[in-house]
């Protein structure tokens, strides 16, 4: 029989894991590999579908910091849906990239991301009690 502590303790879980999974991947890219050299990878993979540099730039970057920004508020639990949802559209971004790099390209490092955004966005919030959104919730409910 599934408890509401496993529900609660399940949902906590999955939600501070894609985001450590979000958070250093963005962490990787923004402060080890660097913009320039992230910029320089994905031109080279895109190069035959004429995207512009300065596209690819936006792109590498506004991706990098949604991981970072999005992971860490998953961990903490903080403006959830908002963090679930730019996760969301930066999933599709790089799911085209990689699509348009090499059609048959490898996706079981983003179907989990995807899998545990998708496990998120349909649990009832109620069950994400280890959270500072939870926390807001209660105080707002007590004033």
């Amino acid at each position: 029989m599934i408890t509401d502590l496993n529900l609660i303790i399940a949902i906590a879980t999955a939600r501070i894991f894609v985001g450590i999974l979000f958070f250093f991947q963005g962490y990787d890219k923004i402060f080890n590999i660097g913009m320039k050299q992230l910029r320089q990878t994905m031109s080279a993979n895109l190069g035959n579908h004429k995207l512009p540099d300065s596209f690819i730039g936006v792109v590498a970057i506004s991706t990098s910091w949604i991981e970072l920004l999005g992971g860490f508020l998953l961990i903490i639990g903080f403006f959830k849906y908002f963090a679930l949802y730019l996760l969301c559209i930066d999933l599709l971004i790089v799911a085209t990239g990689f699509s348009m790099a090499k059609p048959m390209w490898d996706t079981a490092h983003v179907f989990v991301r995807l899998l545990l955004i998708l496990l998120l966005l349909l649990t009832p919030v109620e069950w994400d009690k280890f959270s500072f959104d939870y926390l807001f919730t209660l105080a707002k409910l007590k004033v």
